[in-house]
């Protein structure tokens, strides 16, 4: 092996990546090792704590339950009820969680996020279950911990651990920050608890509307392939998996679409869910816009349509396009070039002959990534349009759910009747820090890095400590660059005790799986649980794989994929076995709901929920206007005229979006409004969820910032009179007073749109 030398720039680098991390790792371990609290749910969910300073728990709520409205049931189907609140949280000062590409924060938003929530229960009531799509990177187990302590104070068991599911869309465009396991801390540059806050609001507000919004109705399940929205990004390790195997199926990617229909017993129609595999990364990684990318425009354009006269983000139909077996999945179809010189990087390290790993990038359809997100999510929509069009087949039959915690570092799997194996304690390959062709690492990492490399070894031995010889032989033929399931401090880096849950509606049943499953991964489970089901005499049962749901544990690759080492490899953190445990998890769930002896399952040890969790290094300041300027004054004013096609666009004197978490006076930071001469009024035609609008945040020095209002004038747009407004919350500070959030908002001058 040559010997390996770095330039000055990446000396300098390296330098300062030793200098962050040893003084990042003292300050945790001085702030946290003696006080780092960990508190298990002992048969119940304790309530919300200080959740950055406090080192006591606020006293657990008593349950006050929300009494049961009378259910109509001499019918035949399901309740049925449809939810959607906002849960957008930070959109400035925060990382978007995703890339963990350092600088990649916040500043502004394209779209709000949305929780979407589905309650179906059966005529009498007796069992219900519930499924929520959330528009954030994934589900994050202190947030499912949360959620599921409110719902218990105000349901009582009606609603839990069993039956809920809750599941990100995966977009890379949300904000980070509502972790507890440090691996996710350091990524999130801290804890947020107004982000945690907003969101915990959000998804509990979304079931308590589907909740009260309960109505007899049916459900029709319809599938379908969708053509033109995915590639595969790591075909090499596709191919790794056995011929026949692969022979059995026409592509290396996943195109079935599952579409569920709802609607009450009038025919009116209620919601939408649709599961499909592709990632939300058509915004690549030099996007700072919160936005919830090409899965969240599918679920906008179909709510527009149904919620037609209805803001996006209002009206009472839900339409959730929810997350699958994504984790090799790209929307990114043009595949992967060497950005230097064009070529093809399609190999099996996805590295360019010149620059390496960092120049090899994969690009989606359109003219920039705006456009390729909405390309490839109108492709996924109008394909669920025909789908929700035809479908017509029902689900009819008993709901029924299984959930059990279990310690994913320690599950026994047998491979046949006489020899065993064993999962692993979390660890994180070279090939982790290499990223993907849909955003590459840093520090030049290659994917498909099978050994590793002695400068790193030695710099993380002298940093974290060497990881042991179990880890090391356990992982094989993983090179560990960092072994997360031996580092504590200041709190685990990974989570040991991981949910697995499976929710039935009649014949369909849903899987939650805790992370990110590959092609083929998410094949083998699906086909696993269904012979279970027939085993027990439950034949032709349909299998959804729901990704990102209730805690993360990143990739879940095949035991063949896993021997070459590409990021989703390395990011199997429980070993090569972690896919067979999984298939043994799920088969145990499937056979207790086919056999009724759901209650016989284990409990599983519980997780923990850290009380203290080191807070955003970013600082919270007083906000300030120019002199002789206040919060809203026009700095840019729009023009006198715009033609459709063209960018209306006026700055403002800005405060930081970051309060608008806080106090929520404005539920939006924009509005484009016309002006209606018959009745001298203005009418809002688009917020700030509207993708024809997009809200900048410029951040000065001390306190001073500027905020840019655009919105793209579509083709739709009819001629008149328009204004811009916006809306927006500015810090104060008093001498000797506590900070005080003021709402402010302001009107540009109004200006004409044409037609030509």
């Amino acid at each position: 092996m040559a010997k390996r030398t770095f330039s000055t720039l990446e000396t300098f680098l390296i330098f300062l990546l030793v200098m962050m991390t040893a003084v990042t790792v003292a300050l945790l371990s001085l702030l946290f090792i003696t006080s780092g609290t960990i508190e298990n749910h002992k048969g119940k969910f304790h309530s919300r704590l200080n959740t950055t300073h406090g080192t006591t728990a606020t006293p657990t709520p008593p349950v006050v339950t929300t009494p049961e409205p009378p259910l109509f049931q001499n019918f035949s189907g399901y309740h049925i009820g449809v939810g959607r609140a906002d849960c957008t949280g930070q959109v400035a000062d925060i990382n978007l969680m995703g890339y963990s590409k350092t600088g990649q924060n916040a500043r502004g938003i394209l779209t709000r996020l949305y929780s979407r929530a589905f309650v179906m229960a059966e005529p009498d009531g007796s069992n219900r279950v519930v499924f929520v799509s959330i528009d954030i990177g994934m589900v994050s187990q202190r947030l499912r911990l949360e959620v599921l302590n409110r719902l218990q104070t105000k349901y009582g068991s009606l609603y839990g651990k069993d039956n809920v599911i809750l599941s990100g869309t995966h977009t890379h465009s949300g904000p980070a920050g509502y972790f507890q396991y440090t691996v996710f801390v350091i990524a999130s540059e801290g804890f947020s608890n107004r982000t945690f806050e907003y969101m915990v609001t959000g998804i509990v507000k979304s079931i308590e509307m589907a909740h009260r919004n309960m109505k007899p109705g049916k459900i029709f399940i319809k599938k379908g392939t969708v053509e033109g929205a995915q590639i595969n990004r790591s075909p090499y390790s596709y191919l790794q998996n056995p011929e026949s195997e692969r022979a059995r199926y026409s592509s290396n990617t996943d195109k079935e679409m599952v579409v569920l229909k709802m609607e009450d017993l009038d025919g009116a129609e209620l919601g939408l869910i649709s599961w499909f595999a592709v990632h939300p990364v058509s915004m690549n990684n030099s996007n700072h816009l919160v936005n919830s990318d090409n899965m969240g425009y599918a679920a906008y354009l179909f709510e527009q349509e149904k919620n037609k006269g209805y803001l996006p983000g209002e009206g009472p139909y839900v339409a959730a396009f929810a997350s699958s077996n994504l984790g090799d999945v790209s929307p990114n179809i043009l595949g992967p070039h060497c950005v230097n010189t064009g070529e093809s990087c399609d190999n099996a390290n996805s590295s360019c002959p010149i620059g390496g790993s960092s120049m090899c990038m994969a690009t989606g359809p359109g003219l920039d990534m705006f456009n390729s997100t909405q390309i490839i999510g109108r492709i996924i929509y109008e394909r669920a349009k025909e789908l929700y069009a035809s479908a017509s087949q029902e689900l009819t039959g008993p709901l029924a759910a299984a959930h059990q915690w279990v310690n994913m570092t320690d599950v026994t799997v047998w491979l046949n009747s006489t020899h065993s194996v064993k999962t692993c304690k979390p660890a994180l390959g070279y090939s982790f820090a290499a990223g993907t062709i849909d955003g590459f690492g840093s520090f030049n990492f290659t994917q498909g890095t099978t050994v590793g490399d002695p400068f790193w070894d030695t710099l993380r031995d002298q940093l974290l400590g060497k990881p042991s010889e179990e880890i090391k032989q356990c992982q094989k033929p993983k090179p560990i660059l960092l072994h997360t399931g031996e580092l504590t401090k200041p709190h685990p880096w990974h989570p040991d005790i991981v949910d697995v849950q499976m929710i039935t509606i009649g014949s369909l049943a849903i899987t939650a799986i805790p992370g990110e499953f590959t092609t083929m991964s998410g094949r083998r489970l699906r086909e696993a649980v269904q012979a279970e089901f027939a085993t027990y005499g439950m034949k032709n049962m349909t299998v959804v794989i729901s990704g990102l749901c209730n805690v993360y544990t990143h990739y879940i690759t095949t035991f063949e994929e896993y021997q070459v080492q590409r990021y989703e490899a390395a990011s199997t953190i429980y070993g090569p076995h972690t896919l067979s445990a999984y298939i043994q998890l799920f088969r145990a769930l499937a056979k207790a709901i086919a056999t009724d002896t759901v209650a016989n399952l284990s409990r599983g040890p519980e997780p923990p929920f850290f009380k203290q969790l080191i807070a955003s290094l970013i600082p919270n300041i007083v906000d300030r206007a120019p002199i002789g300027k206040t919060f809203g004054d026009v700095l840019q004013p729009a023009k006198p005229t715009y033609r459709v096609g063209e960018v209306a666009e006026v700055t403002f004197v800005g405060a930081n979006p970051k309060n608008s978490a806080e106090n929520q006076t404005h539920r939006t930071f924009l509005t484009v409004e016309k002006y209606e001469a018959t009745s001298a009024t203005w009418q809002i035609v688009h917020n700030d969820a509207s993708w024809e609008t997009r809200f900048y945040w410029y951040k000065g020095l001390l306190g001073h910032s500027n905020a840019t209002i655009q919105w793209h004038i579509p083709d739709t747009a009819q001629p008149g009179i328009y204004r811009i407004r916006y809306f927006g919350h500015n810090r104060k500070q008093d001498f000797l007073k506590p900070a005080v959030i003021l709402p402010f908002e302001s009107t540009s001058s109004a200006f004409e749109v044409v037609t030509t």
